[in-house]
């Protein structure tokens, strides 16, 4: 589950101007929803294939798996899943999703963006295109 978080928070400002430089497929990000699991925990592993454009979160605290955006539907398309690590070598992070919308709010374009608990090393793991519509229930899986 995830849900918005209060402005004044600077480490989710920094990761989230990071989802909003990306500005994945070239489209400006319209929102960013930090990622909180049911428990209240915020910090999570990621596995995710760039190739497909799916992305799991997994919370360190419950373990609980969350499929981000479209991924549970595409995730049989899937290979080999790869586990994000920050250049430090740490794999725990705090998560946040950067959705691009067209004119209607429908969604175009999912960013997975990251920030390691370790050095605070914030940036995007991970996007993808959605190409097709109605899209707007994606919001509810970042």
């Amino acid at each position: 589950m995830a849900s918005l978080t209060q402005v004044n928070d600077p480490a989710f400002e920094e990761l989230r101007a990071s989802i909003e430089e990306f500005a994945a497929g070239g489209r400006p990000v319209d929102r960013v929803i930090e990622a909180v699991c049911g428990c209240g925990n915020r910090r999570f592993l990621l596995v995710f294939d760039d190739e497909v454009g799916v992305a799991v979160r997994i919370c360190t605290e419950c373990e609980t798996e969350a499929e981000i955006a479209d991924s549970g539907e595409h995730f049989d398309d899937v290979d080999e899943v790869e586990q994000a690590r920050c250049s430090c070598g740490n794999e725990e992070f705090t998560a946040a999703t950067g959705f691009a919308l067209d004119a209607q709010g429908e969604v175009r374009w999912v960013s997975v963006g990251l920030r390691c608990t370790h050095d605070g090393l914030a940036g995007v793991y991970v996007d993808w295109k959605i190409d097709y519509l109605p899209s707007q229930h994606l919001l509810g899986n970042a």
